[in-house]
This record gives C-alpha cells, structure tokens and sequence, in this order.
C-alpha cells in the first residue's frame, strides 16, 4: 500500500501556488460580451496548464493516488 503526500485537494491547490508563486492566482470571468456576471470564474490559462501537468507527474511519482488526481480542481 502507498503513502500519498496530498490527501486532499485543498492540499494540493496550496501546494501548487506555493510551489509556483509566479503565476497568477486572480480569477476572471469566461464570457465574450462585456459586463456579464453569471459566467463562471476561472484561472488563467498558463495557471491551468501547470496545474493539470504538475497533478500528472504527482500521479506518476506516486505522491497522489489516481482517484484524487482524475478529481482535482483549481
């Protein structure tokens, strides 16, 4: 059985802006017109990238279990 660094997600969004603190941590707004305020809040796209490749090689080390990768979220 396998010891897993992160157990949870909330771990795992700390770790990775603390692991790269230069991306940005803002959220914006997805909408094409302007002023709409129901589209959804999301994370810059270099910020997206990073997390979803970091999560892989985190899965791939054995640091997190395949579960909570396949779950994690910004």
């Amino acid at each position: 059985m396998k010891t897993y660094t992160y157990a949870n997600q909330k771990q795992l969004r700390k770790a990775f802006f603390e692991t790269f603190p230069e991306l940005p941590r803002r959220r914006h707004r997805y909408s094409w017109g302007q002023g709409n305020k129901s589209d959804e809040l999301i994370h810059h796209v270099d910020t997206r990238c990073a997390f979803v490749n970091w999560i892989d090689s985190l899965q791939r080390t054995g640091e997190i279990s395949e579960a909570l990768a396949l779950r994690a979220t910004l």
